[in-house]
């Protein structure tokens, strides 16, 4: 033991004196021109490090690890408190986001704002946000079981299309009253109406599934019934959407074809060559594994990235290529339920926060600065509400569902979350929704995500007298 320390002392000995020698031989050389530093101007000692601090804080690196921080932090508070009252948790979200934009943190603390969200910074934000985006898209692809829309078939085509097709009317009827005065910049009359039937059509799947689930409602009839249906307006409303941006942005009815031919070619490819392979490549032993191995899981980043590359470069963004591309993930042996939970809390955890707040920031409350505003605004909710709580209940009665079962079930269809964000976000980077209209649809989301809670309490089914609930009335 002895002797290895001696070594280990005479080896630092040795080192230090060559390294002296090496310096005080290399002191002859003539010196460069030397950039000063941050202190060389300002004075010494401790002004010069807290210059140099400053210095090294405005550094891109630095000051988006800032905006993570504030971000996540925020985000987590929030969020948990909004919880312990019943709230689900994309509520505590959605509204850390708006809070940390203009319409409070930019209000009360204006320099600390342009301190920690400079404008110059945003585009690093975006960008993760957009991957943040896209991963949780492919959760939700992941997320979707044919069988349950297989076995409520009927009442899941019938209650998802009637919670599209009546909002979406009602949708395109008010862009009518609002296009002259809140259009985006780009916007003709078709896109923004367009727009704004598919604002009023969305439903949140994955929002809707884990209210079900923190409620316990899960594997019950209307559990079944509700995600059964989600899932097909999940697919309908995003398949119509990808048809809208595709048709917005193209330049000419042909360009328009042409796009919509590639989406379908697209989505052929991913369903009959991409779905097949990746079982074949990964193998049973590959998709059995309990913890997924790095090339497993690069396979399917790449899947991921290939398919959110060729929608984005044919036009339709690269969300609906993640999106397709959970889609066809196997689903043997739970190989999406291991590949989703590492997915889920990555994106969940890290940069679901990010697009949030990259919203919040383009929220302005302080554009609704007038009563005609704010009662669009309400008029908004209330169509919104209307429309897809009111067509699927009525759908889910005309399927056989007793009334109270049917209520419940238009309360969750009217959930909207994140998935509405995802939407807007588009029609605003597109140009066809102004700051003042997209700050009206912000709200209308967030409050229509906030209501599903208390209107599915208000519209529970009646309890027997042994305390169970009482079972759905269906009509033979």
């Amino acid at each position: 033991m002895k002797r290895a320390t001696l070594y280990y002392l005479a080896t630092l000995v040795l080192a230090a004196a060559a390294i002296v020698g090496v310096l005080h031989l290399g002191s002859v050389f003539p010196a460069g021109a030397q950039v000063p530093t941050a202190g060389t101007a300002g004075g010494t000692g401790s002004l010069a490090l807290l210059t140099g601090l400053a210095a090294n804080l405005r550094e891109p690196l630095s000051h988006l690890f800032v905006q993570l921080l504030v971000i996540i932090l925020a985000s987590r508070v929030i969020s948990g408190a909004l919880q312990r009252i019943g709230m689900p948790a994309v509520v505590g979200e959605m509204t850390a986001g708006i809070l940390l934009g203009p319409s409070l943190f930019g209000l009360v603390a204006p320099e600390a704002f342009a301190f920690v969200f400079p404008k110059d910074s945003l585009g690093a934000l975006k960008l993760l946000s957009q991957v943040g985006v896209c991963l949780y898209m492919f959760a939700v692809g992941m997320d979707l079981d044919i069988g349950h829309v297989r076995k409520k078939a009927q009442a899941a085509v019938a209650v998802s299309h009637a919670s599209i097709v009546a909002p979406f009317v009602l949708g395109v009827a008010l862009a009518y009253f609002l296009y002259e005065s809140l259009s985006g910049p780009r916007a003709t009359f078709t896109g923004f109406a367009l727009f704004m039937g598919i604002s009023m059509s969305i439903t949140a799947f994955p929002v809707l599934a884990r209210i079900l689930q923190e409620r316990g409602l899960s594997k019950t009839f209307l559990g079944s019934t509700a995600i059964a249906c989600a899932a097909v307006d999940d697919v309908t409303a995003w398949t119509m959407l990808a048809f809208v941006v595709a048709i917005v942005g193209s330049a000419s009815m042909a360009t328009s074809v042409v796009t919509l031919v590639l989406s379908l070619l697209f989505v052929a490819v991913m369903a009959f060559l991409v779905r097949p392979a990746v079982p074949r490549i990964l193998g049973k032993a590959g998709l059995a594994q309990e913890d997924p191995s790095t090339g497993t899981l690069a396979l399917v980043i790449c899947v991921v990235l290939a398919g959110a590359l060729s929608t984005e470069l044919i036009g339709i963004h690269a969300l609906f290529g993640a999106f397709v591309a959970g889609a066809v993930m196997p689903e043997a042996d739970g190989f999406r339920d291991r590949i989703r939970a590492r997915v889920e809390k990555f994106s969940s955890a890290l940069l679901l926060p990010l697009f949030f707040v990259y919203t919040g920031l383009r929220t302005q409350l302080g554009l609704l600065d007038d009563l005609q505003g704010w009662m669009i605004c309400l008029l908004i909710v209330a169509v919104a509400t209307v429309g897809k709580l009111g067509a699927s209940t009525l759908a889910a009665r005309v399927t056989g569902i007793g009334w109270r079962e049917s209520l419940q079930l238009g309360a969750l269809m009217n959930t909207r979350g994140l998935m509405e964000l995802i939407a807007l976000n588009i029609g605003y980077d597109m140009g066809i929704l102004s700051p003042r209209i997209f700050t009206m649809l912000v709200i209308m989301a967030l409050a229509t995500t906030v209501m599903t809670g208390p209107l599915l309490t208000l519209f529970q089914a009646r309890r027997s007298a042994d305390g169970r609930m009482a079972p759905a009335r269906v009509r033979v």
